[in-house]
């Protein structure tokens, strides 16, 4: 479209689009009402404004297609601008400006307005695109969580009947089947148990993903407290020495950070080595955040098992060798990410895991969607 006044300017500068092989068709408005007008009801690739006209300043179509919310590239055409205008054009949304006694330069401003407003479509077009995709993924994570709390749910009842029914029957006919069927009340015994124990973790798991963070003001030390409270058996039972220093008191969910600490000293007592365990707790503030710090003296992670500790049911030991299915690491990743920070592990000078998360200062409510 042209915003022009003057037909023999309008027909020079066609002229010199189609010379240099443009193919060009074209509207004209010459004011601000014929302009808004022709933008609703068309669609145009580009804008070739003049300066000024009786009416009103070309350039002001920016401020139109701006609440219009159109994204055309315009170039201002005049016969004379000073720098200081053109530059402030250019700032204000102009793609160039070519003066009127140059129009040479005119072909090769028109291709690359062209080729940034392709580059802006395309990008555009890509995040709208990814901003799709991460809809869709939320909402399958959505339904996967329900999905699972609902089956894991349901499923505990008749679960529940099977193993007690099993049990009974190793009790009231262990010895007097013959050592065959005495093995397979044991495998059946020993599969319930162990299915109720993956159903009753992956219900823990998806009532992190249902429950809503509620940061409040928390004293770290003190959930860490309550943390050991909750493990006073294991911790006496093992002779476990757990160190605090430097907590800060932030906003946080206190209930699921308990959940975290309680999760991280269980793992050091569970694979302690043959010293009495002894797990570090401790915090640093940083720019926008704390990074805490939980390390113990145990047997220690292989490094190329990092990324795999943090997946749900992944386990990297028999069951003969340690208890659990695999979750504890899951439900600390679920809760520091939807807290809006990160958890991994980091290799340290003496033998024994080191896990470090971070908590920003204040959860933002992006971070604790669900």
């Amino acid at each position: 479209m042209f915003v022009e006044d003057n037909p023999a300017d309008i027909e020079l500068e066609l002229l010199t689009l189609r010379k240099d092989g443009f193919e060009v068709s074209s509207d004209v408005a010459q004011t601000a009402e014929e302009f808004n007008s022709r933008i609703r009801t068309a669609s145009y690739d580009l804008i070739l404004a003049d300066y000024n006209l009786p009416q009103w300043r070309g350039t002001e179509a920016l401020d139109i297609m701006r609440q219009e919310n159109l994204d055309v590239p315009l170039i201002v055409v005049t016969g004379y601008l000073g720098e200081e205008k053109a530059v402030e054009y250019i700032k204000q949304g102009a793609t160039d400006c070519v003066l009127k006694d140059r129009l040479a330069r005119l072909p090769t401003s028109v291709r690359r307005a062209l080729a940034e407003k392709r580059l802006r479509d395309q990008r555009r077009h890509s995040e709208e695109a990814l901003a799709q995709k991460v809809a869709e993924l939320a909402r399958s994570n959505a339904e996967l969580e329900q999905f699972a709390y609902v089956a894991s749910h349901d499923l505990q009842e008749p679960l529940r009947m099977i193993a007690n029914y099993t049990q009974l029957l190793a009790e009231r006919y262990r010895g007097k089947l013959d050592t065959q069927a005495d093995k397979y009340i044991g495998y059946s015994v020993d599969g319930a148990l162990r299915m109720q124990a993956l159903i009753q973790d992956l219900l823990k798991f998806s009532r992190v993903g249902r429950a809503e963070v509620e940061p409040r003001t928390t004293d770290c030390q003190a959930v860490v407290e309550q943390a050991s409270k909750n493990l006073q058996a294991a911790i006496e039972e093992s002779g476990t020495a757990v160190n605090c220093k430097g907590l800060p008191t932030m906003m946080a969910d206190p209930a699921q950070l308990t959940q975290v600490f309680q999760n991280l000293i269980a793992n050091a007592i569970k694979f302690r080595g043959t010293d009495h365990p002894v797990v570090e707790i401790s915090a640093k503030k940083m720019e926008n955040e704390w990074m805490f710090a939980v390390s113990d003296n145990g047997i220690g992670i292989p490094a190329d098992h990092w990324q795999d500790i943090f997946v749900i049911f992944r386990r990297l030991h028999t069951r003969e060798e340690y208890a659990g299915n695999g979750i504890g690491l899951s439900i600390c990743k679920k809760i520091i990410e939807r807290h809006g920070g990160k958890i991994w592990i980091e290799a340290q000078a003496t033998p024994g895991s080191c896990f470090k998360f971070t908590l920003p200062f204040a959860p933002s409510p992006k971070a604790t969607e669900a």
